[in-house]
């Protein structure tokens, strides 16, 4: 009998299956196959017992096992600038503290070190995808693959001189380079990546819409994020950003617009008819007082709704569970409404809809036949999250990071047990220490 099972890699067998889509199903009693790092069939136990030999057999008695969470929209770098200038508003606490605190510390080790404490915070939230925007995006790419995580990263583009490049020719001839030395990777991708609307001009924006579309890769943009920003592009272009990115062929499907929480009912339409993907970063809206997103108005609309944490220096955490949570409260506060964005819409909008801005929803997002083993498993037979009527509601609304026991990327194991398989967590406490006394001492 034995010699007639298929042999795989793992056989993942958890209390409770989450695949997202179809959406809002739980499945009991079931199984994940996966061999060479693919999902190759979701499927009763029994079912899987009988037909596949495992290499590995998981079982997970009191857990739900999820897609991998898609972090939409990261500064992973600035972990090391987390709760350095806290209770600003934005442009001052851009402009007096994190631009000046970059200039003197910014370079290739403190993106690595960075992205290597950014990696663990995640994985330990059951993290498995990020979407980055900051600058030095060939060490950030090579950390990832490094390390195995799956990463979107942004190349820079901004009008001022930085430790990356000096001049706007410097900024897209850099920026090319390494979409040319990434690309193919199997979990790195490149995007563009300008800064914002009120950092970047039409002569760079107008050569980012055409490599944009000659190279098929998204535009990575924070838009609309406060009202300041509306009324200084009003002054200075007569027209709100949005409309300028228009006008510019910015808005279509390639574009993920960040922040959003200035819009018309005309602009949301227009983002549903483009394509646009929009990324809420409830948290960090919330700490620097920038507005609200309209989420449900956004979902109501077709527009695809991504979540993001945006950078730990304006959060200050990579955690998409209290994400998700934040952004499930508040999209009812906004829309006075107690079933806007509902737990299961919240689920998918941290997991496929945030793999479906970055382009990924093939690949990732959901538990699939065919698709990337990225999951991560959430033990809730805790006391915080008993008894147990929903799920699904329990993730979103009462679940914690601390309960994410195991997490894989590609069908390899990044967390077991609550413990970093590739990552040395005093290395990483002390690489922090050291940065935060040079930081500090300014």
């Amino acid at each position: 009998m034995a010699d007639s099972l298929i042999r795989i890699d793992l056989l993942i067998e958890p209390r409770w299956l989450v695949p997202v889509e179809p959406h809002g199903v739980v499945l009991e009693n079931h199984a994940v196959a996966i061999e060479g790092g693919r999902v190759v069939a979701v499927l009763p136990a029994a079912e899987a017992h009988a037909r596949y030999a495992p290499r590995e057999h998981v079982e997970l008695a009191e857990h739900a096992l999820i897609p991998g969470l898609v972090n939409a929209h990261t500064h992973n770098p600035m972990t090391l600038m987390r709760g350095l200038a806290d209770d600003l508003p934005l442009m001052r606490w851009l402009q007096e503290h994190i631009w000046p605190a970059e200039a003197k510390a910014i370079g290739p080790e403190f993106v690595r070190d960075g992205v290597e404490l950014a990696i663990a915070e995640m994985l330990r939230g059951g993290t498995t995808c990020c979407n980055e925007n900051y600058f030095f995006p060939d060490v950030q790419a090579a950390t990832y693959r490094r390390l195995g995580f799956r990463a979107m990263i942004g190349l820079p583009i901004i009008e001022f001189p930085s430790a990356w490049a000096k001049s706007r020719d410097e900024y897209f001839d850099r920026a090319l380079a390494v979409h040319d030395e990434f690309r193919g990777e199997a979990l790195v991708d490149t995007c563009f990546a300008p800064h914002a609307p009120y950092t970047v001009s039409d002569a760079s924006f107008e050569r980012i819409r055409v490599l944009a579309d000659q190279l098929d890769v998204p535009v990575h943009l924070h838009l609309h994020e406060t009202a300041h920003e509306v009324e200084e592009s009003r002054r200075e272009h007569g027209a709100r950003p949005f409309a300028r990115m228009q006008a510019l062929g910015l808005v279509n499907d390639h574009l993920i617009a960040v922040h959003m929480t200035q819009l018309s009912d005309a602009e949301i339409a227009a983002c549903a008819e483009a394509g646009v993907s929009v990324v809420h970063c409830p948290e960090s809206n919330l700490k620097l007082a920038s507005g609200f997103c309209p989420a449900e108005k956004l979902r109501g609309a077709g527009v695809n709704l991504a979540l993001g944490t945006d950078g730990t220096a304006s959060n200050n955490d990579l955690d998409m569970f209290g994400e998700m949570r934040t952004a499930a409260l508040l999209a009812k506060a906004v829309a006075n409404d107690a079933s806007a964005l509902d737990a299961a819409a919240t689920l998918r909008a941290a997991t496929l809809d945030g793999a479906r801005a970055l382009g990924w929803n093939e690949r990732i997002g959901s538990i699939e036949a065919g698709k990337q083993a990225d999951l991560a498993a959430i033990r809730l037979d805790d006391v915080e999250t008993q008894p147990m009527y929903s799920v699904i509601s329990q993730l979103v609304y009462a679940a914690g990071r601390h309960q994410v026991s195991d997490v894989w990327i590609a069908g390899e194991r990044k967390l077991r047990d609550r413990v970093l398989v590739d990552l040395d967590m005093g290395e990483l406490r002390a690489k922090a220490r050291r940065w935060r006394e040079r930081i500090a001492a300014g």
